[in-house]
C-alpha cells in the first residue's frame, strides 16, 4: 500500500508479463513456480504493471536467456491468490510482501535471504539500506529468529496530500492541528469537491490513518500494546480510537466513507480534482511518473499536489510524528526450483538495473540509499522527492504495520465498527485487547 497505491484498475487481473508482456488472466494455475532452468515466476500487487515490465526488460536484456514470468494483481485479489497458493504448495518463486503481518503469515514458506544479500553485496550489505527498512524487515519474527524472510525494494512515509490548487483558490493553508483540520473541512463544505476524502473501505487505509492518529496522541504506545507492555484499553489508545470515530461523527470524512475503496475509486476522484485532501503516502508521487505520457494536469510534475503530515492532536505530541517504513518487500519461496536466479532477480529489483527503472517511474522512495530518478519533469516534483528522501524518511520512527496478522485484522475490524457506529471506541479497544490476550 504502498501498498495498493500500485493498483491500476478495478479488475482482479492487471497483466501477465514476460518477454512478450502479454495480457492474461491471474487465476491460479496448476503451479505458481517454475520448473527451474532460466525462468522464475513473480507474483505481487506492486510495482504496477507498466513499471514491472520495464524492470523485467532491463534484467532480461542484461541476463541473456533469463525469463521472468510475472503477474501483477490488485491487492485484495493478490492476497486471495497467495493464500490459495500457500495452501496448495504452489508458491511463486518471488513474491511481493509487506513487513510484519503479511511476511509472518507466510514465513514457513519463505527462504531466509541474508545469504543471498551477502553473496550479492558483501557482508556489510545492511548498510546499503535505509535503517528503517532493515529494522522492519524482521518485524514479527519469533524471538531468537534473526532471519530476513523478505527484503524491501521500496520505502515510504504515510501522510496526507492536499490539492494545492483548491487550497490556493480558497485562500486556505493546509491544516497542521486537529482544530485546523476541523475548521478547514467546515470552510470547504458545500463545494463541488470533498474536503477530506477518506477511503475507509480498505483495512490497510483504516490502519495507517489510525496509526498516524495514535502516534500523534501517544507516540509508540500502540506498539507497546501489541508487545504486551501496555493495554489496548489504555486511555490514550481509546482516545486514538475516538479521534478516528470523530472523522465520521463530526462530518470531516465524506458521507459513505466506509464504502469507498482507495484504488481505484478514491484516487481517481482525487486526481480528477474532486477532493481537497486525502490520506495516502509518499507513493502518490508516482502519478507524475516522468516515463509516462498523457498525465492528468494535477499530476503533471506534481503541479497540483502538496504532501503534509497528519495534524497534531490536542494534548498529544507537539509535532506531527513520522509513520511509514517499508512499502513493498520481496521474498523467495523456500522450495523454489531456481534459488540462484531468484536471488539475482530480487537483488536486481532492489539495487540494480531493475531498481533504477523502478525509481525512474517514482513508484515510491527506494529502499537503498544512492538511487534517484534519472529525470525530473519539474522543480516541484524534485522538491517533493527530496523532501521525502532527505527530510521525512530519515525521521520515520513508527511503523505503518503491525507485527501480528491477528492484531492487524483486529484493529482494522475495530475501526470499521467505529466508523459504522456499531462500536464505541472503548468497546473497540476492548475487542483488540481480547485478541491480544488470545495471542499470549
Amino acid at each position: 500500500m504502498k501498498l495498493t497505491r500500485s493498483l491500476t484498475g478495478a479488475a482482479a487481473v492487471v497483466a501477465v508479463l514476460g518477454l512478450t508482456a502479454c495480457a492474461g488472466g491471474a487465476a491460479p494455475t496448476t503451479s505458481g513456480q517454475t520448473s527451474g532452468g532460466n525462468t522464475v515466476s513473480f507474483r505481487s500487487w506492486s510495482p504496477i504493471e507498466q513499471t514491472t515490465r520495464q524492470m523485467i526488460e532491463a534484467f532480461q536484456a542484461k541476463n541473456e536467456g533469463a525469463k521472468i514470468d510475472a503477474t501483477i494483481f490488485n491487492y485484495p485479489e493478490y492476497l486471495v491468490d497467495l493464500q490459495s497458493r500457500a495452501s496448495s504448495n504452489t508458491m511463486p518463486d518471488i513474491l511481493g510482501l509487506q513487513p510484519g503481518a503479511l511476511t509472518q503469515q507466510y514465513r514457513d514458506h519463505l527462504m531466509p535471504l541474508q545469504d543471498c544479500a551477502a553473496k550479492t553485496w558483501g557482508d556489510d550489505w545492511q548498510s546499503r539500506f535505509y535503517p528503517i527498512g532493515i529494522e522492519q524487515a524482521r518485524m514479527g519474527n519469533p524471538e531468537g529468529d534473526e532471519n530476513f524472510y523478505s527484503l524491501p525494494i521500496l520505502t515510504q512515509t504515510v501522510n496526507l496530500w492536499a490539492n494545492s490548487e483548491i487550497f490556493e483558490k480558497e485562500g486556505l493553508e493546509v491544516p497542521t492541528t486537529w482544530d485546523e483540520l476541523v475548521a478547514t473541512t467546515e470552510a470547504m463544505k458545500g463545494k463541488d469537491y470533498a474536503p477530506f476524502l477518506l477511503p475507509a473501505k480498505d483495512s490497510w487505509l483504516r490502519n495507517v490513518v489510525f496509526l498516524q492518529i495514535a502516534n500523534n496522541i501517544a507516540p509508540g504506545k500502540v506498539y507497546e500494546a501489541e508487545g504486551g507492555t501496555a493495554a489496548w484499553t489504555d486511555p490514550e489508545i481509546v482516545e486514538a480510537f475516538d479521534y478516528w470515530g470523530r472523522l465520521f461523527r463530526e462530518g470531516i470524512a465524506q458521507s459513505g466513507a466506509i464504502g469507498l475503496d482507495a484504488y481505484p475509486s478514491a484516487v481517481n476522484q482525487f486526481e480528477a480534482g474532486k477532493a481537497a485532501m486525502i490520506p495516502l503516502g509518499a507513493w502518490w508521487i508516482q502519478q507524475s511518473d516522468p516515463t509516462k505520457s498523457d498525465i492528468p494536469p494535477l499530476s503533471d510534475g506534481m503541479s497540483g499536489y502538496e504532501p503534509f503530515l497528519f495534524p497534531t492532536i490536542p494534548g498529544g505530541a507537539a509535532e506531527s510524528q513520522f509513520v511509514g517504513g517499508i512499502d513493498v518487500s520481496l521474498g523467495i519461496a523456500k522450495n523454489t526450483a531456481n534459488p540462484d536466479l531468484a536471488c539475482k532477480v530480487l537483488t536486481d529489483f532492489i539495487a540494480g538495473l531493475g531498481a533504477q527503472k523502478l525509481v525512474n517511474t517514482m513508484n515510491d522512495v527506494p529502499a537503498v540509499t544512492g538511487l534517484s530518478p534519472e529525470k525530473f519533469t519539474s522543480d516541484k516534483q524534485e522538491k517533493i522527492w527530496n523532501l521525502f528522501v532527505e527530510e521525512w524518511l530519515p525521521e520515520v520512527k513508527y511503523s505503518r504495520y503491525f507485527a501480528s496478522p491477528k492484531i492487524d485484522q483486529a484493529v482494522a475490524d475495530a475501526l470499521a465498527a467505529i466508523a459504522t457506529g456499531d462500536s464505541t471506541p472503548a468497546d473497540a479497544a476492548a475487542s483488540v485487547q481480547a485478541v491480544q490476550d488470545s495471542e499470549k
